[in-house]
């Protein structure tokens, strides 16, 4: 039985709930705790009030841009079936909740006596759906200095943790004995009066699964490599996140107080993976630090400043909120939680918001410390109350005017992504690259290569670069050695990548992932092997060429007149075939002097698809009468050419 507030239907007929509540008491409707109106008692409801506006405004009827039937019988007062059987009598069949033009609707209406009209507000709702889905540009002057925001990145042991433990504890004051008491997704650090936000989404998924959904949350990337390890697979995996991302890297190089710590190594393992420090005369900041002991936590903070400081991170503090969800769960206590990072604007409590297919109000705000907040400015990170359903990591939220536009641009949200569902999948893979790339002069193929050795890697990576020319651009944008991982899959489905395997396989749970995500994986034994698949697709990726085809020559020797057709031509085939949807180019004395199509071709009184060498026809051209004994008509196709790499 459906059920809905007072509150709802008054916003929906633009009156006050006082109003509404007047006029259901005068017509002596019940309702549930004087809070909804369900069932018959609801439909009876909106019939009268219906009813109401058609008397105030004669025989108009006001609709939005979509009516279904039920909604017109409604507004009509006229049952569901009659308004069907009016459609039939068009040639429409349609159900009682199918949606009809406003067109159709237009037309029952006036046979019914009514005129039927576009509510204006819709339109402008549909209009500020679609601004609204879209994040103004800021005026230079509306712009303030922003606090970073930083991702830490590294292999799996090199001390990632330990380092954000230690920024953390060098950052609690005595009066905050315990730190932090609330785990959001966030913390924040101060250094000399500044603000920096630490993220603690895995450094990976800050790039990958986020970046994939349009949202970068991440100014600046830390990246800990331990001095006595050096770079490891996962460390590459990690530069090639953040430069695929273009964030600014500093280097960490940790455990610097073990025996065998050798930062040099580390740099020159940095730099063979193109991440030239600073020491050694490059622009990559590197800082060398003692998670566990302590060392050089705040120069590294310093250094988080100074490159802050250079990329001149502003955002406009007096504007509608928007940022991004960082992550999000449904709690039995609470309901749906969502982590959200501020990136523009400021969030305050009571603001109606829509995040991803989620709307609502925000209830509470709650920061790192467990505290409740009244507003997050740019750059904060605070869980929030008071959603309608659990947003997707990587969403963005937006502030709106009203609650009433919070739900309307939650349910376009919704049917836009059901619509996107139902469409395949626009991901590159091989098969498909021409179609999927086809805009645009020139077309980058991002490629991420795993093999066996590194070697190979290199090989690959030459032999497939070498492919690339003027139309056609193949970028590595991560090479490694080992199987195919969930990691390579997410960077992949991010950057819109093939994966190119040599002699490795993906693990379980990255061919799981990569079916999930729509990216094509593809694994060799053999180098050559891969070269030929990739010129293959890349001979796919060139704009076509075409060409005519000609297909026969017909020699004209007589010519009728014919009232209402126009001229006719009985004409001999001297070579070839002719065929009746071929094209045509009329040539005299040498000299092309017509091109169109063929109107008719008949043998005798019969209408015919063909007529070979060495057979008489007659034939008609599109809209051109000027034909004469002794022309020739060229019959021709054209056909397209793929072109391949040399």
């Amino acid at each position: 039985m459906s059920r809905t507030s007072i509150k709802h239907i008054a916003e929906d007929y633009n009156m006050s709930e006082k109003e509404l509540m007047g006029k259901i008491n005068d017509f002596g409707i019940e309702t549930i705790d004087n809070e909804y109106v369900e069932g018959e008692n609801l439909e009876l409801l909106v019939e009268m009030l219906n009813e109401e506006i058609r008397e105030a405004k004669g025989n108009v009827i006001e609709v939005d841009n979509k009516i279904t039937v039920q909604d017109l019988s409604t507004k009509l007062g006229k049952s569901a079936s009659e308004i069907i059987m009016q459609l039939m009598k068009m040639g429409t069949m349609a159900t009682i909740n199918q949606e009809i033009s406003f067109d159709i609707a237009a037309l029952i209406c006036n046979e019914l006596g009514y005129t039927l009209i576009k509510n204006e507000s819709s339109e402008i709702e549909e209009l500020e759906i679609e601004a609204l889905m879209d994040i103004e540009e800021d005026d230079e002057k509306d712009l303030m200095p922003r606090p970073p925001v930083v991702t830490v990145m590294g292999h799996v042991d090199h001390g990632k943790t330990s380092l954000l433990d230690a920024i953390r504890d060098s950052n609690v004051t005595s009066g905050e004995a315990g730190g932090i008491t609330q785990h959001i997704g966030a913390s924040e650090v101060m250094i000399n009066g500044q603000k920096i936000v630490l993220l603690d989404t895995p450094g990976h998924e800050a790039f990958t699964s986020m970046r994939a959904r349009g949202a970068q949350v991440t100014d600046i990337a830390i990246l800990v490599v331990a001095a006595d390890d050096g770079i490891m697979p996962q460390t590459v995996e990690a530069i090639n996140h953040a430069k695929a991302a273009n964030v600014p890297i500093i280097v960490a190089i940790n455990k610097i107080d073990k025996p065998g710590a050798s930062p040099d190594k580390v740099k020159q393992e940095l730099a063979d993976q193109g991440l030239l420090v600073e020491d050694w005369g490059g622009d990559v900041i590197s800082v060398e630090v003692s998670a566990k002991k302590r060392i050089n936590i705040e120069n590294l903070l310093e250094m988080v400043l100074l490159v802050a400081e250079v990329e001149e991170l502003k955002a406009n503090p007096n504007k509608r909120a928007v940022g991004t969800v960082i992550e999000a769960e449904l709690d039995k206590g609470r309901g749906p939680v969502a982590t959200v990072l501020v990136q523009g604007g400021t969030l305050r409590v009571g603001d109606p918001i829509v995040a991803g297919v989620a709307s609502g109000k925000v209830r509470a705000m709650i920061n790192y410390k467990g505290k409740r907040v009244k507003q997050a400015g740019p750059s904060t990170a605070v869980e929030i109350l008071g959603l309608s359903d659990v947003p997707s990591g990587g969403d963005q939220f937006v502030e709106v005017p009203s609650d009433k536009t919070a739900r309307l641009i939650a349910e376009k949200r919704q049917e836009m992504q059901r619509e996107e569902m139902l469409k395949a999948s626009s991901k590159i893979s091989l098969d498909d690259l021409f179609e999927q790339m086809s805009e645009g002069k020139v077309k980058d193929l991002n490629i991420v290569i795993k093999a066996d050795v590194q070697g190979s890697v290199q090989a690959v990576k030459q032999s497939l670069e070498r492919l690339s020319n003027d139309e056609v651009q193949i970028k590595v944008i991560h090479g490694g050695v080992g199987a195919i991982t969930e990691s390579d899959v997410l960077l992949a489905s991010a950057s819109n990548a093939i994966i190119i395997g040599f002699n490795v396989r993906p693990v379980a749970g990255a061919e799981q992932l990569a079916e999930k995500e729509t990216v094509d994986i593809r694994t060799y034994t053999i180098i050559y092997k891969a070269i030929e698949d990739m010129k293959a697709a890349m001979s796919g990726m060139l704009d076509p060429e075409y060409v005519d085809e000609d297909t026969g020559k017909v020699e004209i020797r007589e010519t009728y007149k014919i009232s209402g057709i126009g001229t006719i031509a009985g004409a001999y085939v001297i070579s070839g075939k002719i065929y009746r949807n071929c094209k045509v180019r009329i040539v005299r004395d040498g000299i092309i002097i017509h091109e169109g199509e063929l109107a008719s071709l008949r043998r005798f009184k019969d209408d015919v698809k063909e007529v070979a060498q060495g057979f008489e026809c007659g034939l008609g051209i599109v809209n051109y009468n000027d034909i004469k004994v002794g022309d020739i008509v060229e019959g021709y196709i054209t056909k397209e050419v793929e072109r391949t790499i040399d």
